[in-house]
Protein backbone atom coordinates (compact mmCIF):
# COMPACT_ATOMS: atom_id res chain seq x y z
CA UNK A 1 0.00 0.00 0.00
CA UNK A 2 1.50 3.57 -1.08
CA UNK A 3 2.05 5.95 1.82
CA UNK A 4 -0.65 8.47 1.77
CA UNK A 5 -0.92 9.19 5.59
CA UNK A 6 1.01 9.41 8.67
CA UNK A 7 0.54 9.81 12.16
CA UNK A 8 3.31 10.79 14.72
CA UNK A 9 2.78 11.18 18.50
CA UNK A 10 5.34 11.96 21.44
CA UNK A 11 5.44 9.22 24.28
CA UNK A 12 6.66 8.62 27.97
CA UNK A 13 8.90 11.13 29.20
CA UNK A 14 9.41 14.26 27.48
CA UNK A 15 13.15 15.40 26.13
CA UNK A 16 14.44 17.91 24.82
CA UNK A 17 14.75 18.05 20.91
CA UNK A 18 11.39 16.24 20.56
CA UNK A 19 9.71 20.01 19.09
CA UNK A 20 12.92 19.23 16.70
CA UNK A 21 11.98 15.77 16.00
CA UNK A 22 8.30 16.72 15.03
CA UNK A 23 9.38 19.59 13.30
CA UNK A 24 11.48 17.78 10.97
CA UNK A 25 9.03 14.83 10.41
CA UNK A 26 6.25 17.05 9.42
CA UNK A 27 8.13 18.95 7.07
CA UNK A 28 9.90 16.40 5.31
CA UNK A 29 6.36 14.58 5.23
CA UNK A 30 4.30 17.11 3.75
CA UNK A 31 7.54 17.92 1.37
CA UNK A 32 7.10 14.33 -0.12
CA UNK A 33 3.09 15.19 -0.70
CA UNK A 34 2.32 12.89 2.49
CA UNK A 35 -0.43 14.15 4.81
CA UNK A 36 0.39 14.38 8.61
CA UNK A 37 -1.65 13.92 11.67
CA UNK A 38 -0.25 15.00 15.06
CA UNK A 39 -1.70 12.37 18.14
CA UNK A 40 -2.12 14.58 21.33
CA UNK A 41 -0.72 13.14 24.46
CA UNK A 42 0.70 9.85 23.23
CA UNK A 43 -1.25 6.40 22.74
CA UNK A 44 -4.10 8.17 25.36
CA UNK A 45 -4.79 10.80 22.70
CA UNK A 46 -4.64 8.04 19.67
CA UNK A 47 -7.83 6.13 22.07
CA UNK A 48 -9.65 8.99 22.83
CA UNK A 49 -9.36 10.45 19.02
CA UNK A 50 -7.58 13.53 19.39
CA UNK A 51 -5.78 13.54 16.44
CA UNK A 52 -5.43 16.76 14.46
CA UNK A 53 -4.33 17.25 11.43
CA UNK A 54 -0.83 19.24 10.47
CA UNK A 55 0.73 21.95 8.35
CA UNK A 56 3.75 23.65 8.11
CA UNK A 57 2.97 26.46 10.23
CA UNK A 58 2.12 24.37 13.09
CA UNK A 59 5.93 23.40 13.56
CA UNK A 60 7.73 27.02 12.38
CA UNK A 61 9.61 28.57 15.46
CA UNK A 62 9.26 25.41 17.93
CA UNK A 63 13.08 23.39 17.04
CA UNK A 64 14.14 26.29 19.83
CA UNK A 65 11.78 24.33 22.78
CA UNK A 66 11.75 21.89 24.92
CA UNK A 67 9.12 19.67 25.72
CA UNK A 68 6.72 18.43 22.81
CA UNK A 69 3.64 20.93 21.08
CA UNK A 70 2.04 17.21 21.08
CA UNK A 71 2.36 16.62 24.42
CA UNK A 72 2.45 13.49 25.88
CA UNK A 73 1.63 11.08 28.71
CA UNK A 74 1.13 7.50 29.82
CA UNK A 75 -1.82 5.38 28.67
CA UNK A 76 -2.84 2.44 31.10
CA UNK A 77 -5.66 1.92 28.82
CA UNK A 78 -3.57 1.30 25.48
CA UNK A 79 -2.78 -1.81 27.95
CA UNK A 80 -5.99 -3.16 27.21
CA UNK A 81 -7.07 -4.88 24.06
CA UNK A 82 -10.66 -3.02 24.28
CA UNK A 83 -8.83 0.21 24.50
CA UNK A 84 -6.27 -0.53 21.42
CA UNK A 85 -9.04 -1.68 19.42
CA UNK A 86 -9.92 2.33 20.12
CA UNK A 87 -6.95 3.58 19.32
CA UNK A 88 -6.93 1.32 15.70
CA UNK A 89 -10.59 2.73 14.90
CA UNK A 90 -9.66 5.63 15.44
CA UNK A 91 -6.59 5.43 13.05
CA UNK A 92 -8.20 3.49 10.29
CA UNK A 93 -11.43 6.32 10.01
CA UNK A 94 -8.57 8.78 8.67
CA UNK A 95 -6.82 6.25 6.69
CA UNK A 96 -3.70 6.47 8.26
CA UNK A 97 -1.46 3.60 6.65
CA UNK A 98 2.16 4.64 8.63
CA UNK A 99 2.99 5.62 12.01
CA UNK A 100 5.97 7.27 13.77
CA UNK A 101 6.41 7.09 17.51
CA UNK A 102 8.83 9.27 19.48
CA UNK A 103 9.57 7.88 23.24
CA UNK A 104 11.46 5.06 24.91
CA UNK A 105 11.34 1.71 25.11
CA UNK A 106 7.51 1.34 26.77
CA UNK A 107 6.42 3.58 23.69
CA UNK A 108 7.84 1.43 21.23
CA UNK A 109 6.70 -2.22 22.84
CA UNK A 110 3.32 -0.14 22.39
CA UNK A 111 3.55 0.49 18.86
CA UNK A 112 5.11 -3.06 18.09
CA UNK A 113 1.75 -4.67 19.61
CA UNK A 114 0.07 -2.13 17.27
CA UNK A 115 1.87 -3.61 14.06
CA UNK A 116 0.19 -7.27 15.05
CA UNK A 117 -3.34 -5.90 15.52
CA UNK A 118 -3.51 -3.90 12.30
CA UNK A 119 -2.08 -2.74 8.93
CA UNK A 120 0.54 -0.11 9.45
CA UNK A 121 3.90 0.53 8.94
CA UNK A 122 5.20 1.94 12.48
CA UNK A 123 9.31 3.73 12.80
CA UNK A 124 10.55 4.81 16.61
CA UNK A 125 12.65 7.36 17.47
CA UNK A 126 14.30 7.39 20.82
CA UNK A 127 13.42 10.51 22.91
CA UNK A 128 14.34 9.89 26.87
CA UNK A 129 17.25 11.79 28.33
CA UNK A 130 18.09 8.30 30.24
CA UNK A 131 20.00 7.58 27.24
CA UNK A 132 19.07 3.56 28.11
CA UNK A 133 17.45 2.81 24.70
CA UNK A 134 19.51 -0.58 23.09
CA UNK A 135 20.77 0.33 19.60
CA UNK A 136 21.90 3.71 19.65
CA UNK A 137 24.85 6.05 21.23
CA UNK A 138 22.71 8.91 22.30
CA UNK A 139 18.76 9.49 22.30
CA UNK A 140 17.12 12.57 21.72
CA UNK A 141 17.33 15.31 25.02
CA UNK A 142 20.16 12.97 26.74
CA UNK A 143 23.11 16.02 25.81
CA UNK A 144 20.95 18.50 26.83
CA UNK A 145 19.93 17.25 30.10
CA UNK A 146 23.41 16.65 31.07
CA UNK A 147 24.53 19.95 29.99
CA UNK A 148 21.53 21.37 32.38
CA UNK A 149 22.78 18.84 35.14
CA UNK A 150 26.40 20.15 34.61
CA UNK A 151 25.62 23.97 34.69
CA UNK A 152 23.96 23.04 37.74
CA UNK A 153 26.34 21.17 39.82
CA UNK A 154 28.90 24.29 38.31
CA UNK A 155 26.67 26.41 40.44
CA UNK A 156 26.37 24.01 43.44
CA UNK A 157 30.16 23.77 43.63
CA UNK A 158 30.60 27.76 44.12
CA UNK A 159 28.63 27.31 47.31
CA UNK A 160 30.10 24.50 48.34
CA UNK A 161 33.06 25.76 48.05
CA UNK A 162 32.52 28.70 49.78
CA UNK A 163 30.93 27.13 52.80
CA UNK A 164 33.50 23.94 52.98
CA UNK A 165 30.74 21.46 51.89
CA UNK A 166 29.83 18.25 51.09
CA UNK A 167 26.70 18.27 48.78
CA UNK A 168 25.05 14.64 47.47
CA UNK A 169 22.89 15.72 44.40
CA UNK A 170 20.10 13.49 42.94
CA UNK A 171 19.84 13.43 39.18
CA UNK A 172 17.69 11.46 36.93
CA UNK A 173 18.30 7.92 36.08
CA UNK A 174 15.91 5.37 37.95
CA UNK A 175 17.03 2.43 35.76
CA UNK A 176 20.46 3.84 34.18
CA UNK A 177 23.74 5.80 35.18
CA UNK A 178 24.45 7.54 31.94
CA UNK A 179 23.58 11.16 33.41
CA UNK A 180 25.09 10.71 36.68
CA UNK A 181 28.19 9.24 35.34
CA UNK A 182 28.85 11.31 32.41
CA UNK A 183 27.76 14.64 34.46
CA UNK A 184 30.00 13.55 37.22
CA UNK A 185 33.36 13.36 34.83
CA UNK A 186 32.20 16.53 32.93
CA UNK A 187 31.45 18.84 36.20
CA UNK A 188 34.84 17.22 38.12
CA UNK A 189 32.64 15.82 41.18
CA UNK A 190 34.69 13.62 43.05
CA UNK A 191 31.58 10.38 43.14
CA UNK A 192 29.26 9.28 41.25
CA UNK A 193 26.85 6.39 42.71
CA UNK A 194 24.56 4.78 39.12
CA UNK A 195 21.85 1.88 39.69
CA UNK A 196 24.68 -0.46 37.91
CA UNK A 197 27.06 -0.90 40.43
CA UNK A 198 26.54 -1.55 44.63
CA UNK A 199 26.69 1.41 46.50
CA UNK A 200 29.56 -0.11 49.45
CA UNK A 201 28.38 3.08 51.86
CA UNK A 202 31.54 2.13 54.04
CA UNK A 203 33.75 2.76 51.04
CA UNK A 204 31.63 5.53 50.00
CA UNK A 205 32.62 7.14 53.82
CA UNK A 206 35.84 6.60 52.92
CA UNK A 207 36.17 7.61 49.39
CA UNK A 208 34.40 11.11 50.69
CA UNK A 209 37.16 11.31 53.60
CA UNK A 210 39.90 11.23 50.92
CA UNK A 211 39.07 13.14 48.83
CA UNK A 212 37.97 16.11 50.79
CA UNK A 213 41.55 16.64 52.38
CA UNK A 214 43.14 20.05 51.48
CA UNK A 215 39.85 20.65 49.71
CA UNK A 216 36.78 23.03 49.99
CA UNK A 217 34.49 21.04 48.63
CA UNK A 218 33.63 17.13 47.65
CA UNK A 219 30.55 16.35 44.86
CA UNK A 220 29.01 13.48 45.08
CA UNK A 221 26.38 12.79 42.02
CA UNK A 222 23.82 9.94 43.01
CA UNK A 223 21.56 8.64 40.45
CA UNK A 224 17.89 8.81 41.64
CA UNK A 225 17.85 4.72 41.38
CA UNK A 226 20.78 3.82 43.01
CA UNK A 227 20.07 0.91 45.42
CA UNK A 228 21.35 2.61 48.91
CA UNK A 229 19.00 5.67 47.93
CA UNK A 230 18.57 8.75 46.90
CA UNK A 231 20.94 12.02 47.76
CA UNK A 232 18.96 12.39 51.16
CA UNK A 233 18.60 8.69 52.15
CA UNK A 234 22.32 7.99 51.49
CA UNK A 235 23.81 11.49 52.69
CA UNK A 236 21.58 10.50 56.31
CA UNK A 237 23.07 7.12 56.19
CA UNK A 238 26.89 8.78 56.04
CA UNK A 239 26.60 11.36 57.98
CA UNK A 240 26.72 9.90 61.23
CA UNK A 241 30.56 8.81 60.13
CA UNK A 242 31.27 12.53 58.94
CA UNK A 243 30.49 14.49 61.88
CA UNK A 244 33.33 16.88 61.39
CA UNK A 245 31.90 17.86 57.56
CA UNK A 246 28.86 19.41 57.25
CA UNK A 247 26.75 18.03 54.60
CA UNK A 248 23.97 19.07 51.91
CA UNK A 249 22.16 17.39 49.13
CA UNK A 250 20.11 19.06 46.08
CA UNK A 251 17.55 16.90 44.08
CA UNK A 252 17.80 18.65 40.39
CA UNK A 253 14.49 16.88 39.71
CA UNK A 254 12.50 17.99 36.42
CA UNK A 255 14.69 20.94 35.43
CA UNK A 256 16.42 18.28 33.27
CA UNK A 257 13.79 17.50 31.07
CA UNK A 258 13.55 21.36 30.60
CA UNK A 259 14.83 23.89 28.54
CA UNK A 260 16.20 24.85 25.18
CA UNK A 261 17.33 21.69 23.05
CA UNK A 262 21.11 21.44 22.69
CA UNK A 263 22.98 21.91 19.34
CA UNK A 264 24.11 18.38 19.52
CA UNK A 265 19.82 17.77 20.43
CA UNK A 266 18.61 19.64 17.40
CA UNK A 267 20.43 18.34 14.97
CA UNK A 268 20.31 14.84 15.49
CA UNK A 269 16.37 14.96 16.31
CA UNK A 270 15.75 16.63 12.79
CA UNK A 271 18.05 13.92 10.96
CA UNK A 272 16.37 10.61 12.70
CA UNK A 273 12.90 12.53 12.00
CA UNK A 274 13.74 13.14 8.14
CA UNK A 275 14.98 9.24 7.99
CA UNK A 276 11.93 8.05 9.62
CA UNK A 277 9.41 9.32 6.65
CA UNK A 278 12.06 8.54 4.30
CA UNK A 279 12.69 4.78 6.17
CA UNK A 280 8.16 4.46 5.77
CA UNK A 281 8.55 5.43 2.05
CA UNK A 282 10.92 3.07 1.10
CA UNK A 283 8.26 0.50 2.87
CA UNK A 284 10.11 -0.89 6.07
CA UNK A 285 8.34 -1.17 9.29
CA UNK A 286 8.99 -1.76 12.87
CA UNK A 287 12.16 -0.20 12.72
CA UNK A 288 14.07 2.02 15.42
CA UNK A 289 16.29 4.94 14.40
CA UNK A 290 19.54 4.87 16.58
CA UNK A 291 22.69 6.86 15.80
CA UNK A 292 26.73 4.97 15.72
CA UNK A 293 29.00 7.90 16.32
CA UNK A 294 28.03 10.21 13.29
CA UNK A 295 25.78 7.98 11.14
CA UNK A 296 22.41 6.35 11.57
CA UNK A 297 21.34 3.10 11.74
CA UNK A 298 18.11 1.50 12.16
CA UNK A 299 17.58 -2.22 14.07
CA UNK A 300 14.32 -4.07 14.41
CA UNK A 301 12.00 -2.60 17.24
CA UNK A 302 11.91 -5.62 18.99
CA UNK A 303 15.86 -5.08 20.06
CA UNK A 304 15.43 -2.20 21.55
CA UNK A 305 12.23 -3.65 23.95
CA UNK A 306 13.80 -6.70 25.00
CA UNK A 307 17.42 -5.26 25.75
CA UNK A 308 18.55 -2.27 28.06
CA UNK A 309 21.62 -0.19 27.30
CA UNK A 310 23.97 0.47 29.95
CA UNK A 311 26.73 2.80 30.80
CA UNK A 312 30.69 2.31 30.33
CA UNK A 313 31.40 1.19 34.01
CA UNK A 314 35.00 1.72 33.05
CA UNK A 315 34.31 5.35 33.40
CA UNK A 316 34.16 5.30 37.32
CA UNK A 317 38.03 4.14 37.06
CA UNK A 318 38.22 7.27 35.39
CA UNK A 319 36.60 9.26 38.26
CA UNK A 320 38.93 7.18 40.67
CA UNK A 321 41.94 8.09 38.69
CA UNK A 322 41.12 11.64 39.21
CA UNK A 323 40.45 11.41 42.63
CA UNK A 324 42.59 12.85 45.49
CA UNK A 325 44.23 10.02 47.41
CA UNK A 326 45.98 10.69 50.24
Amino acid sequence: MKLSKIALLTSGGDSPGMNACIRAIVKCALNNKIEVFGVEDGYQGMIEGRIRKMSYSDVDNIIQYGGTILGTARSKDFLTVSGRKKAIDNLQKLQINGLVVIGGDGSFAGANQLTKEMDIAVIGIPGTIDNDIFGTDHTIGYDSALNTVVSAVDKIRDTATSHHRIFFIEVMGRDAGFIALNSAIASGAEIALIPEEVTDLEELVANIKNSNKGKRSTIVIVAEGDDAGGAKEIMDKVKPFLQEYELRYSVLGHIQRGGSPSVKDRIMATQMGVHAVNLLISGETNRMIGINGEKLVNHPIEKSIKQHDKPDISKLILLDSLRTHF
